[in-house]
C-alpha cells in the first residue's frame, strides 16, 4: 500500500469511528475547511473529515484517478494536468470538492457533452448512516442515488472518476446574439453538433448582460496559442466577454477563469475597482475568500440594515442555479428580467451523458437543457416574504418544466419537492442505507433546516 494509500485508510478508520462515537439524536454534520453551500443555518458540527482531501493516484493510460471524497478540484487538476489530463467535467470555483459535486451537483462548459460530474463516477465508497462503508460496485443504487442527497445516504470517502485528455491552451470565441431566441438556438445547435461556424467545439458557456446583450463563448482546446490573457490580475475575465471576440488561455487558466472573480460577484465587495484591485492581495481574489465574507455579513445583519436605512424592506438574497429546456430559455429569461432583475446572468448547456437513471435530479436524456446562474440580492416590498422572489422563481420553472440546484434557498412544498428530486425512489434509498436516520432528511436539510 502506498504513503497516501495508507493515510488515507487511517482517516477513513477516524470518520467511522466519529461517526459510532457521536449520540444517536445528534446531528451529523461535516466539518469541512470550505463550502460552496448558500445555507447559512450552524448547527452543531459532527465528523471531522481531515485526511480525505488528497489525490489517491492517477493512471494515465486508463486514464482515471482514485480520488478521496473532500479533494478540492484544484487539487485534483494540479494532480491531473501533469498527466496531460482532466476530469471530464470541472466545476467553476477551485475548493468544490469531488465528493461535494457528487452529491450536491456540478456543472461547467464541457456539460453539453460530459454532463455532470457524477456520471463520470466509475465506482465509490459510501460511508453509509448505518456506519458500515459500502462499495457502489455491489450496490449500484447507491451510486444512481448520491447524485443530489447531499449527504443525507451517506458520505463518499473515495471516488474513482474517468478523466479525459486535454491540450496545453484553449481559443475562446465570444460571439453576440441581440435576442434570447438566437442564444438558445446557437446553444441548442452547439450541444447537438458539437460545433460551431465549421469548427469543432470543446467547452461551451455563455453570459447574459442585458435583454439586449447575449454571449456565447465557444471554446476549442489548441496545441499553440499566439499570445495568452491573464485574468488573475487586474484583468477581469467577464468584461472581456464584451471586449474582445477571441482570446487564449492555458489550459489551468480556462479551468478557472471565473474564480478569480467569483464569476462577476467580487464587484459588491469592490474587488473589481482598480485601486482596490491593486491593494487586495492577489492570493485573496478567489471565491473561497469571498463566501466567507457574505457568511459574515449573513451572521451580522450588515446588509440588510442598510438596505432598511436607504427605504426598502430589506433585500433578498437570490443565489441560485437552475435547469430549463434550451427552448424554455426565451420565457425563463423574459420573467427574469422583468420581475428579478438581477445582472449579469450565467448560462451553460447541459445534455445528460447517457442513458442511465438518475432518481434525485431526474433529466430527459433527450432534451438539452440549460442551467441559468444568477448571485446577488433583491429589494423587497412592504409585506413581502423573505423568500418572495425565490419562491416566484420556483413557481416559474415548474410551468416551465425545470428545477434548481438545492445549495442555497429553496421553498418547495414537500409535494412540489417529491414531483422533483426523487420521492418515493428517496425514501427507498434512505431506508435502505439509513434505515435509522442517523443523517439528515433531503427535506428537511435543504428546504426547511
Amino acid at each position: 500500500m502506498t504513503d497516501a494509500g495508507a493515510a488515507h485508510g487511517e482517516a477513513v478508520d477516524a470518520v467511522r469511528a466519529g461517526l459510532a462515537a457521536l449520540p444517536p439524536d445528534a446531528p451529523v454534520r461535516l466539518r469541512k475547511k470550505t463550502s460552496n453551500l448558500f445555507r447559512f443555518r450552524g448547527g452543531a458540527g459532527g465528523l471531522t473529515v481531515d485526511g480525505l482531501d488528497r489525490v489517491l493516484s492517477v493512471d494515465p493510460e486508463a486514464r482515471t484517478a482514485d480520488v478521496a471524497g473532500m479533494t478540492t478540484y484544484a487539487d485534483l487538476v494540479a494532480a491531473t494536468l501533469p498527466h496531460g489530463l482532466m476530469p471530464l467535467v470541472v466545476p467553476q470555483l477551485k475548493t468544490i470538492t469531488l465528493g461535494g459535486a457528487v452529491v450536491g451537483l456540478g456543472i461547467e462548459s464541457s456539460s453539453f457533452r460530459d454532463g455532470l460530474p457524477h456520471e463520470s463516477v466509475l465506482e465509490a465508497d459510501v460511508l453509509t448512516g448505518t456506519g458500515d462503508i459500502l462499495s457502489t460496485r455491489e450496490h449500484p443504487d447507491l451510486l444512481s442515488g448520491l447524485p443530489n442527497s447531499y449527504g443525507t445516504l451517506g458520505y463518499a470517502l473515495r471516488l474513482r472518476i474517468e478523466l479525459a485528455p486535454v491540450r496545453p491552451f484553449v481559443r475562446l470565441r465570444h460571439v453576440r446574439f441581440d435576442t434570447a431566441e438566437e442564444v438558445a438556438q446557437a446553444l441548442a445547435e452547439v450541444a447537438k453538433t458539437r460545433e460551431w461556424a465549421g469548427e469543432r467545439v470543446d467547452f461551451c458557456d455563455g453570459v447574459v448582460f442585458s435583454a439586449r446583450e447575449h454571449y456565447m463563448t465557444v471554446s476549442e482546446m489548441v496545441d499553440t496559442a499566439p499570445y495568452l490573457s491573464d485574468y488573475t490580475g487586474q484583468g477581469i475575465y467577464y468584461r472581456s466577454i464584451q471586449q474582445r471576440d477571441l482570446d487564449f488561455l492555458t489550459i489551468h487558466d480556462y479551468l478557472w477563469r471565473w474564480d478569480t472573480d467569483w464569476f462577476w460577484c467580487s464587484r459588491a465587495l469592490g474587488v473589481q475597482h482598480p485601486v482596490v484591485r491593486r491593494l487586495w492581495p492577489s492570493r485573496y481574489r478567489r471565491s473561497d475568500v469571498y463566501r466567507r465574507i457574505v457568511a459574515l455579513d449573513r451572521r451580522t445583519g450588515l446588509s440588510q440594515a442598510l438596505a432598511r436605512r436607504s427605504g426598502v424592506a430589506g433585500v433578498e438574497p437570490i443565489i441560485q442555479d437552475v435547469e430549463v429546456p434550451v427552448d424554455r430559455l426565451p420565457e425563463f429569461l423574459a420573467f427574469f428580467h422583468d420581475e428579478i432583475g438581477i445582472e449579469p446572468i450565467w448560462l451553460c448547456p447541459l445534455r445528460q451523458r447517457d442513458r442511465r437513471n438518475w432518481p434525485l435530479y431526474p433529466l430527459d436524456p433527450d432534451t438539452t437543457y440549460v442551467n441559468i446562474g444568477f448571485w446577488s440580492d433583491a429589494p423587497l416590498s412592504p409585506g413581502q416574504a423573505p423568500d418572495h422572489h425565490n419562491r416566484r422563481i420556483e413557481q416559474v420553472l415548474m410551468g416551465l418544466d425545470g428545477h434548481k440546484s438545492l445549495y442555497s434557498t429553496a421553498s418547495y412544498t414537500p409535494e412540489e419537492f417529491d414531483a422533483l428530486y426523487g420521492g418515493t425512489a428517496y425514501r427507498e434509498l434512505k431506508a435502505r442505507y439509513d434505515p435509522d436516520g442517523r443523517l439528515p432528511d433531503l427535506y428537511t436539510k435543504t428546504v426547511t433546516g
